[in-house]
């Protein structure tokens, strides 16, 4: 069952481009019990393209921001960018239990890719570097750390969402990733302050930080592309798993607007054209919703905020209590990854990937890894097994960059093809990097995050060709923790201190001998 609240705001200009404003938050009841919530918040520029970027030495054309947030259309216009992609996320999004979330966006920590056109007057590479540092400021992040050494260009992986303008250069994609960076209340602010009602009104007044930032995942991000019939499209999301049962003392999988966000909808956006709240009623088991919906199309549950009574507090319960499934295994993904970094050495170790089809047919899929230059793939030892048997045929279409220390990533993409109702077992040695004292963080101990490898199901051309088409949303695995070589740091602190004893207790002595004046003080008997 997965109940769904849409908010739909649209409202039209009388001068310049036409802006749509459309906000849609998705509330999903999952098997196990956990609810989804999903934020989601479109402006469409009508008759908007983006910049060329061949004219950013000429002063640009005016214009017109009503609803279209300004701050993010600068730094669009600056840097001449024609699709962008933000996403920054706390935790694991659990596609075995969970299924396919509603924006893929969903790896761990940060991650940003845009399509850019080249130009002569300032390349992909620089206008890149400075799209980075202008969204760190803009949502108060550490995007500024996606430089050279976090950047590729997996074109394949990452296919444009809209449409490219037909220039006369070519467009280049830019994918950088950050696992140790988290979505929080720092960067929700001026998330909200993008918004044409910022969250004073409409369904962006549910946005409680209090309550989205203890769900047990949560993620936001920020998607900008452009549509050819239609114009500029920007898109805000924000995305949560809440546990109802963790909280309530029956073990009911109730939930309500109140119970999730501990707020209620008091009143429209006043920008709105229309607004909806959109619910998928269960099938299998009894259960009761209010108010009365405006509408019922199918299993699906639609209420018009505007005409609905306010506060609007929109509930479902359930008759019966809720017991959990012994199994776990939603139709809507098509396999099932698991990624390990195997070995206690801090000089070797193994990548593993353990791939479950479901599906009684087979399934392609590209398999991408990237890694900071500090872990090396040997990729003669790349090895595929079926059931526990070496198979051929598993791996097509290998490429493969080189890291360069210091200056480059670890770039390894393959083409694979599933058996059905079978597991795929990869595995290749690597390499870990002996660094410097002074290139370990702060918490050297603890050691790096690697970020997540990247899925994405495909449906081939003719003959398996390369020219393959998305078929379905990407996978994110986990993120992995490597431990590397790390100094003993407390060596040199146990020496500065001793140092600093030593040096304190000469310095004391010498400086009483030089500072003190020695009196000598004769003392006579005393006469009875």
């Amino acid at each position: 069952m997965l109940p769904v609240i849409a908010n739909d705001d649209q409202h039209n200009l009388h001068a310049g481009p036409t802006a749509d404003v459309v906000a849609t938050n998705s509330t999903s009841s999952m098997s196990h019990g956990k609810v989804a919530a999903r934020f989601s918040f479109k402006t469409i520029l009508s008759g908007a393209s983006p910049r060329d970027p061949a004219t950013l030495d000429n002063e640009d054309q005016s214009q017109h921001y009503t609803f279209f947030p300004l701050a993010l259309g600068q730094i669009l216009r600056q840097y001449a960018v024609t699709e962008l992609h933000l996403t920054l996320n706390a935790g694991n999004w659990n596609y075995d239990r969970w299924g396919y979330p509603q924006e893929n966006g969903v790896g761990t920590g940060a991650e940003l890719w845009a399509w850019m056109g080249e130009g002569d007057i300032k390349s992909v590479d620089e206008r890149w570097r400075g799209l980075r540092n202008a969204l760190a400021g803009l949502f108060c992040a550490s995007l500024g750390s996606l430089d050279e050494l976090r950047t590729t260009s997996p074109e394949q992986s990452f296919v444009p969402e809209g449409s490219l303008p037909n220039w006369e250069t070519s467009h280049k994609v830019r994918h950088a990733s950050l696992p140790s960076e988290h979505v929080c209340t720092e960067n929700l602010t001026p998330f909200l302050k993008l918004l044409p009602c910022k969250s004073q009104s409409g369904i962006a007044s549910l946005l409680n930080p209090h309550r989205l930032f203890d769900a047990d995942w949560h993620g936001m991000g920020v998607h900008v592309l452009w549509r050819e019939e239609e114009g500029v499209e920007l898109r805000l999301t924000f995305q949560a798993v809440f546990d109802p049962l963790r909280s309530g003392s029956v073990k009911k999988q109730d939930w309500s607007l109140q119970s999730l966000f501990d707020r209620n909808i008091h009143r429209s956006c006043p920008v709105a054209r229309t607004s909806q709240v959109v619910s998928t009623l269960p099938t299998d088991v009894a259960y009761s919703i209010s108010p009365e919906p405006s509408s019922i199309e199918g299993n699906v549950a639609i209420f018009d905020v505007k005409s609905l009574v306010k506060p609007l507090d929109i509930k479902m319960e359930w008759a019966n209590s809720f017991s959990y499934p012994l199994q776990y295994h939603p139709d809507s993904v098509p396999f099932s990854v698991k990624r390990t970094l195997r070995g206690s050495s801090q000089a070797w170790g193994q990548l593993s990937v353990v791939i479950t089809n479901y599906r009684p047919s087979a399934v392609h899929a590209l398999y991408l890894e990237i890694m900071p230059w500090l872990l090396q793939f040997l990729v003669h030892t790349l090895e595929a097994q079926v059931d526990g048997t070496v198979r051929d045929g598993i791996i097509s279409n290998l490429t493969y960059v080189a890291p360069v220390p210091h200056s480059r990533p670890t770039t390894f993409q393959v083409l694979l093809t599933l058996p059905p109702q079978s597991t795929v077992h990869l595995t290749m040695d690597v390499t870990k990097a002996f660094l410097r004292y002074t290139e370990h963080p702060p918490d050297a101990q603890r050691g790096w995050d690697l970020p997540p490898a990247i899925f994405t199901p495909l449906e081939l051309g003719m003959n398996n060709s390369a020219a393959a088409l998305v078929k379905e949303g990407r996978i994110y695995t986990s993120a992995l923790l490597v431990d590397l070589a790390t100094p003993d740091f407390s060596m040199p602190y146990n020496v500065i201190i001793f140092t600093c004893s030593v040096i304190a207790f000469i310095f004391g002595n010498v400086f009483n001998l030089l500072t003190r004046r020695f009196v000598v003080v004769r003392l006579e008997d005393k006469k009875s």
